[in-house]
């Protein structure tokens, strides 16, 4: 292996949140070697949310087709969608292509080297490349950005089947007959409607006793509902207890229960690899499954952590979000400490379910003294106005003592960009009282947010 090279920073994964950290150290005149073992930009362009929301898109356009007729006094005839093909994979290939992206960033004067890295002591990593190994010292220290990958869970029979996973799915080239989706979180949901829309029969099967357990009750409840609507056959409280797999047929028993189709997508969490990673060597724990930061995101004597490594949630604007403060430290630059009061998630199911902040419950459990307001989109103008898929909902959590937000849910048309009026007002700490002093646009679907205001109790 030879003598260690030596680089300013090691950035350990070229996800959206390591690539933006080490672009932006690059450009400030740093020497940054970043280690990337797949694709340049991650699992956000090629598999996860560029990809699957074209799809959603595509999906979306099919369903709002089949809600002409009635619209306005139209009866217009429903055309028959059967798609054949899905080329989603190659079209978010041309809009993030790894080569150009890797070029990109060397372009910025940075070093990218492709192979698996490993943290061998403080400020060393290894890299197992094609022709053996190469060793980086890094003088001011490590970045990790490792992500996560599909986790498979230890269900008897499902090892070395032809299932799905976020990422197989989104390379098909035919739309299956029908399919079982193990896990009802944002991303069993989004691919589980897309997939019905597309034509395929579809069962999600949810071990606990809702479809997006970590939401709202109502966003769980309304979801199903739409489901069930749509033709998708809903199972919750049901885990799965064996999985077969003969003759190019996929059967899943669930207790006295067996539901069987063509394809099986896993979707049931995302897991990370501290261990293989080498977190150890520098005394890290690698069986947390996660990487403990401080408000600059350090995690020790130059090591510094973003992304879904952190637990902070597995999403790319949070990854984004921490490799700014990250890049901040680094540079020895001043500038707020990471603050997670306000961090948005989208479900981009139709209804879309936007949330922010903490949910009722997990309020409660927090000590707060909890008032929330609900109310229902199709009772709003813009609901009643848009009938045909005005499903949805707002609901507000007020710390009752303080009188702020410190958590919604908007659900419905758009509810992720609904939801931006409300992450503002909770981050902000702005008083219900000024929310409520406010002129809300008529008629928009934002509006209801001054009648969840109202039914705060």
């Amino acid at each position: 292996m030879g003598e260690p090279e030596h680089t300013d920073v090691v950035v350990i994964g070229m996800g959206p949140g390591g690539e933006s950290a080490a672009g932006a150290l690059a450009e400030a005149g740093l020497h940054v070697t970043a280690v990337e073992e797949r694709l340049v930009g991650g699992e956000c362009p090629y598999f996860g949310c560029v990809p699957s929301k074209m799809m959603v898109r595509a999906a979306n356009l099919i369903a709002e087709t089949r809600r002409v007729p009635g619209m306005a006094g139209t009866s217009a005839v429903t055309p028959d969608w059967s798609p054949v093909a899905l080329r989603i994979r190659e079209e978010a290939t041309d809009y993030w292509n790894d080569k150009v992206a890797a070029d990109r960033f060397e372009d910025k004067g940075g070093h990218l080297v492709r192979g698996h890295a490993t943290i061998t002591g403080p400020f060393t990593v290894r890299v197992a490349v094609a022709d053996g190994d190469r060793s980086f010292q890094a003088r001011r220290g490590i970045v990790i950005n490792s992500g996560t990958a599909p986790a498979i869970p230890p269900i008897p029979g499902l090892a070395g089947t032809p299932f799905w996973t976020n990422r197989e799915i989104v390379q098909a080239e035919q739309v299956p007959e029908s399919m079982i989706v193990l896990g009802g979180g944002a991303i069993g949901c989004e691919l589980a409607q897309v997939f019905a829309r597309f034509g395929t029969e579809v069962t999600v099967v949810e071990a606990l006793p809702r479809l997006l357990s970590f939401e709202e009750p109502e966003a769980g409840d309304l979801i199903e509902r739409v489901f069930t609507r749509e033709g998708i056959k809903v199972c919750t409280s049901a885990p799965a207890e064996r999985v077969g797999y003969r003759d190019g047929c996929f059967s899943v028993h669930l207790g006295g229960a067996v539901v069987t189709a063509s394809h099986l997508l896993v979707a049931t969490g995302r897991r990370t690899d501290l261990a293989g990673l080498g977190v150890a060597a520098i005394g890290l724990e690698p069986a947390s499954g996660v990487i403990a930061t401080d408000g600059r995101m350090r995690a020790g004597d130059g090591v510094w952590a973003i992304g879904d490594v952190t637990g902070k949630g597995a999403f790319t604007h949070v990854s984004m979000y921490q490799a700014g403060i990250a890049v901040r430290d680094i540079l020895g630059q001043d500038g707020p400490a990471a603050d997670y009061r306000a961090v948005p998630r989208v479900t981009f199911t139709d209804p879309e379910v936007g949330s922010v902040g903490l949910t009722s419950s997990s309020a409660a459990s927090a000590g707060l003294r909890v008032r929330t307001g609900l109310v229902q989109v199709p009772y709003s103008a813009r609901g009643w106005i848009h009938k045909a898929g005005n499903d949805g909902f707002i609901k507000v959590v007020e710390d009752a003592d303080r009188s702020v937000l410190v958590g919604a849910t908007s659900a419905g048309p758009w509810g992720g960009e609904v939801l931006s009026a409300l992450q503002v007002a909770i981050q902000g700490e702005v008083p219900v009282a000024t929310l409520r002093n406010m002129a809300y646009a008529y008629p928009t679907f934002y509006r209801a947010i001054e009648d969840a205001l109202a039914g705060l109790s």
